[in-house]
């Protein structure tokens, strides 16, 4: 059983940054090198979309068109902890961010609590 726990939201002008941090509680202790943990975020009215993933054995990264140049994802082992660093955000990023993780990709297993991030001047 994974628990995800995330952290770093917050009220951010355009153009500003904001880190995510999410940290997997493991019932054996371990995160197995296939696991894969990513992020989602739902905008206001609109529908959960695929943000961020990273696989935890390679390390391969895959993103979103939307982020693809201002977004990324990185992960700590020793903390199973998975980042992800927002820069250059726009108001169109505002939403609840969800840290999540599996075994498929993208992944969908697991899901955190959410964190709120609004991008408003």
């Amino acid at each position: 059983q994974v628990q995800l726990a995330e952290s770093g939201g917050g009220s951010v002008q355009p153009g500003g940054s904001v880190r995510l941090s999410c940290t997997a509680s493991v019932g054996g202790g371990r995160i197995y090198s296939s696991y894969i943990m990513g992020w989602f975020r739902q905008p206001p009215g609109q529908e959960r979309e695929f943000v961020a993933a990273i696989r935890w054995g390679s390390g391969g990264t895959s993103y979103a068109d939307s982020v693809k140049g201002r977004f990324t994802i990185s992960k700590e082992s020793s903390k199973k902890t998975v980042y992800l660093q927002m820069d250059r955000l726009q108001a169109e990023d505002t939403g609840v961010y969800y840290c999540t993780g599996g075994s498929t990709w993208p992944p969908q297993q697991n899901w955190g609590q959410g964190t709120q991030v609004i991008v408003s001047s």
